[in-house]
């Protein structure tokens, strides 16, 4: 399951698809590469409160990784926070503007305007995020 979220996120490396949309990026990743849904929060920050994360080592593949980040998205400015998925060995592949590949680190910063630097937080394992999916098939 990892390897095909993986390779789907991979697909869309450059693509403008999801601007402010970092969680639906990662969600889709994992649900279109493997033909399921999984159920997190309506925001990277809320998912990452739901899942909860761990902060020893570097992310495995296929973790979420999450992060702190405040600005404002739809009118309305609060601490949507942002996550990506992890390739391992350091590297995240998460929506910031496009679809891109950053270390885990370095994406602590980038910057838009009116919002904060991402703060990272930590990771989640797949199989905390993967408890309770469900087939689409």
């Amino acid at each position: 399951m990892i390897e095909k979220a993986v390779r789907w996120a991979a697909e869309k490396k450059g693509s403008c698809d999801y601007p402010g949309r970092c969680l639906a990026f990662v969600e889709d990743a994992v649900e279109k590469g493997n033909g399921i849904e999984i159920f997190g929060g309506s925001t990277a920050m809320e998912s990452a409160l739901l899942y909860g994360w761990v902060t020893e080592g570097l992310p495995p593949q296929g973790a979420l990784v999450f992060y702190k980040a405040s600005g404002p998205l739809n009118g309305v400015e609060k601490n949507w926070g942002h996550v990506g998925l992890s390739l391992g060995e350091g590297k995240v592949i998460h929506s910031w503007g496009e679809v891109r590949i950053d270390d885990f680190r370095e994406i602590e910063t980038l910057t838009t305007p009116g919002w904060t630097k991402p703060e990272y937080l930590g990771w989640t394992p797949p199989g905390r995020y993967l408890a309770g999916a469900v087939n689409k098939n």
